[in-house]
């Protein structure tokens, strides 16, 4: 089993550019489809300490009930949020990558390169969109 784990979406350009950038590195990840597999609260609140996020920023609004359940009210606390992403796996941003030097919501999608343990192999990736990301150098936190 893999080192790196990706809680993907693949009808999401961002998971998928993130998804060949760890497969350029020379890694093969564990994929997990979060909409089909979701992780669960315990995970989730795991994954969420890991990236050093707070919590309303690893919601994601575009396509989902965000606005529906009235997310943005700050009435919601940090518990009820992650509860509501429990309920609606689409509310969860993506891709989230964990890899041996940390975890993050890899977006923009070159966020990953932060965590790889072989970024410079990545060298030079073009996105789906065409941009141009420089994977040589890369600085880590």
């Amino acid at each position: 089993m893999s080192d790196i784990t990706i809680y993907h979406n693949p009808n999401c350009g961002t998971s998928r550019n993130v998804l060949a950038m760890i497969r350029a590195s020379g890694a093969e990840p564990q994929v997990i489809e979060y909409l089909k597999t979701p992780p669960g609260r315990e995970r989730l609140v795991e994954l969420i300490d890991a990236t050093g996020l707070p919590v309303r920023d690893v919601l994601r609004r575009k396509g989902t009930p965000y606005d529906e359940l009235g997310l943005d009210d700050p009435k919601w606390t940090d518990d009820q949020l992650i509860d509501f992403m429990v309920e609606h796996p689409i509310l969860m941003n993506r891709p989230i990558v964990v890899t041996p030097l940390g975890t993050v919501l890899a977006r923009p999608s070159e966020k990953v390169l932060e965590v790889l343990p072989d970024a410079e192999k990545v060298g030079t990736f073009t996105k789906e969109d065409g941009e141009v990301v420089h994977a040589a150098g890369e600085k880590r936190q």
